[in-house]
């Protein structure tokens, strides 16, 4: 039986249309970070989506990139050096390669952050369902979206991973997951139900994992972000995502991407040039 949809006709058609925005937003890719002193630092480039572009908190340069980014609010920690920040809103394990992001790395990248893998798998068409749609293509895109997860994003990732290791031989890469978008514990949310909230974070779960596998296989270290994201979702009094009404909607607040900065700072450790990729 079709649910009682308890949000506006206004607020799902916003929500649908910042995610298709953002899923056209990526383009060629464009140093753009700001650089620190030289010397004995540690040469930083970040790559990746919208996630890793700091969308959500405008004011925005090219491909949705923001000041209040993960990469940018690290510059300057364990001494490094943010020489290229290159993540673009949009950007899919494919559109990385050929929106020219691998070019901001060489051999004399020591460290790399990426955030990708989300815009592969059919989520944001999952969070439209469940917030605004039935029952039935809420379950629909959720299944879907898993099916992607645990079949096809695994490759995709070896794929653009091995990519990443090639271009910059010498360096540590560090691949971050995605939080948690709600806090089912505050209850239903818009048109979804607290069991269909459960369900889209489960299946961010299983994003999570499948990322941390493949970052193993290639010798990268992940940074989950999960539990820093705990009860400050998007329906929680405290959230730290962007509800459907903003124009970054479902994308980390300022405080958002500052919990991202807290869990990858403390995952770094202590950062030397020439530290390899192997490192963990």
């Amino acid at each position: 039986m079709t649910r009682t949809v308890r949000t506006t006709r206004s607020a799902v058609l916003v929500l649908i249309a910042t995610l298709a925005l953002v899923g056209s937003a990526a383009g060629p890719a464009a140093a753009g970070g700001p650089a620190g002193a030289g010397g004995s630092r540690v040469v930083y480039d970040a790559l990746g989506d919208s996630y890793a572009s700091g969308y959500g908190v405008p004011p925005y340069a090219e491909c949705g990139r923001s000041q209040s980014a993960y990469a940018v609010l690290l510059d300057g920690r364990h001494r490094l050096r943010l020489d290229d920040f290159v993540a673009c809103a949009g950007a899919t394990t494919t559109s990385l390669v050929t929106g020219g992001q691998l070019t901001a790395l060489d051999a004399d990248t020591d460290l790399v952050t990426l955030s990708i893998g989300g815009n592969d798998i059919g989520w944001s068409t999952a969070v439209v369902a469940c917030l605004g749609g039935t029952d039935a293509q809420c379950a629909g895109a959720v299944s879907l979206a898993d099916v992607r997860i645990t079949t096809e994003l695994p490759a995709l990732l070896d794929a653009v991973y091995a990519q990443v290791a090639a271009a910059a031989p010498d360096a540590r890469v560090v691949v971050t997951g995605y939080p948690r978008l709600f806090s089912p514990e505050h209850g239903a949310y818009l048109g979804a139900s607290t069991a269909e909230l459960t369900a889209l974070n489960a299946a961010a779960d299983t994003l999570d994992t499948v990322i941390a596998a493949a970052a193993d296989r290639a010798g990268f270290q992940f940074v989950d972000v999960r539990q820093r994201f705990d009860g400050h979702g998007a329906n929680s009094p405290d959230p730290w995502i962007l509800g459907p009404t903003d124009p970054g909607a479902f994308h980390p607040t300022l405080q958002g991407y500052r919990a991202y900065t807290a869990a990858v700072n403390s995952a770094l450790g202590p950062v030397k040039p020439g530290c390899g990729r192997h490192h963990r």
